[in-house]
């Protein structure tokens, strides 16, 4: 009986309407999970006069969301590993949808708390899961350059939101902008055609129909007939998933890769909440300032395309480390007076180093872990990567707080981007799961 490795089948496959429709699928998830998340700030202004919360309290509500994401990021990524990504996607969009619908019927600010927090946690799950079945079925060429794509839909689920925010709330009111979430559920049979569980675990279960169908839609130029037997080089490794995370010489890698994931998100989130503040307190106008965060977000998705090629073509490692140190470089710089050309250029760079840097990281962490650990790998990543994401706006506040200058507050938050190209150079690539396997594992 001819034996097929599934794994040579998917990397050698050609791009074509499947990749288009799981491309097309996977970017309305993520415009939607990022409009869920970032559609609160449209409506604060207004609750804390309908419910006379303070601005502590409003934090606090926006806090649980994000605590929400990165319970959910942790918790569905090993339950993706262990039950099958689909089922899990599903159920993380069902949950963000839901929840988010039904914050417009909040009878006060701790119910809108607890919606958010539970529509946090679907949230969270979405993007490890994502990202693992873009790499799971992407050919071998195209990995970082597909991800790259999704990543992008991130800052049009927040344009989204504010377009929205901007024609329903004064039409019909700030609940109107929470029922567009329940539209998300249209994507369920959308995402049942396009989403599968990995090769490897559809083969490991005896899925071997279902994997033959997936095999030839993802590689139409291949024959795959019942005589066939599929095979596979990916080992499924004793133990769960989460503890596999630090064997066969991985513990220095993870370990880098959250240390990284946390400093960049930190930097982020710290960069995109403060950015308009310190260019004002710097003498710029407010309405030039608020045009710079503009600028970073077109960076960040300019930065995330071109960044994906390159990484394609050269290898993620090679791209992430310069353009930390790029990012931190520029952030330094804007601490300086320069004239606005130079200011526009260097945040530009600043969004495509940082937003985009982090996209591509995504990718790396799902490449660098084997497939029926990828969704725990992501997903812890993404969880350590949100505490940093918390800290950061508070970050800003204590240096705020202490009346530094310009050119110190810039520089407290390029260093997080030094620690990031420092921890990702010291992540290993030659792990036993890149080396070739000789014996091949027959797990039907």
């Amino acid at each position: 009986m001819p034996k097929v490795n599934i794994n040579e089948v998917v990397n050698e496959g050609e791009f074509n309407r499947f990749h288009i429709g799981l491309l097309i699928c996977s970017c309305f998830i993520i415009i939607f999970d990022m409009f869920d998340l970032v559609i609160y700030g449209s409506v604060v202004p207004i609750l804390m006069k309908e419910w006379s919360i303070s601005p502590v309290q409003v934090g606090a509500i926006g806090s649980y969301g994000f605590f929400g994401m990165m319970l959910g990021a942790i918790f569905f990524g090993v339950m993706a590993d262990k039950f099958g990504r689909r089922n899990i996607l599903i159920l993380s969009v069902v949950l963000f949808s839901i929840f988010t619908f039904l914050c417009a019927f909040a009878p006060g600010p701790l119910m809108f708390s607890i919606f958010r927090f539970i529509a946090g946690v679907g949230i969270g799950g979405v993007l490890p899961n994502v990202i693992a079945s873009l790499t799971d079925y992407a050919p071998k060429h195209m990995h970082n350059m597909m991800v790259s794509i999704v990543m992008c839909a991130f800052s049009l689920g927040g344009i989204l939101a504010a377009f929205i925010g901007i024609y329903f709330i004064p039409l019909m009111g700030w609940k109107s902008v929470y029922w567009v979430a329940v539209l998300a559920l249209l994507l369920i049979p959308m995402m049942v055609k396009y989403f599968h569980d990995s090769p490897a675990m559809l083969l490991m279960k005896g899925r071997t129909e279902e994997l033959r169908f997936v095999l030839s839609k993802v590689n139409d130029k291949v024959s795959l007939t019942t005589e066939m037997e599929f095979v596979t080089d990916i080992v499924k490794e004793p133990g769960s998933p989460v503890a596999a995370l630090f064997k066969n010489k991985r513990t220095l890698g993870t370990v880098m890769i959250w240390i990284a994931f946390f400093m960049c998100l930190l930097m982020i989130n710290g960069v995109s909440t403060w950015l308009p503040n310190l260019m004002f307190s710097a003498g710029y106008a407010l309405g030039s300032s608020l045009s710079f965060m503009i600028v970073l977000n077109i960076g960040a998705i300019v930065g995330t395309l071109i960044l994906g090629g390159l990484a394609d073509k050269f290898g993620v490692k090679k791209v992430l480390v310069p353009m930390y140190i790029m990012a931190a470089v520029s952030l330094t710089l804007l601490g300086f007076k320069n004239n606005m050309i130079i200011l526009y250029l260097l945040v530009f760079i600043t969004g495509a180093c940082t937003m985009g840097a982090q996209n591509i990281s995504y990718s790396f962490v799902s490449q660098y872990y084997p497939p029926l650990m990828r969704s725990t790998a992501i997903g812890f990543a993404s969880g350590i990567g949100r505490i940093g994401g918390i800290i950061g706006p508070t970050f800003g506040g204590i240096l705020v707080s202490l009346n530094l200058s310009t050119q110190m507050n810039f520089l407290s938050f390029a260093l997080p981007g030094i620690f990031a190209a420092v921890a990702f150079s010291f992540v290993p690539l030659k792990l036993a799961y890149h080396q070739k396997i000789k014996k091949e594992i027959d797990i039907a």
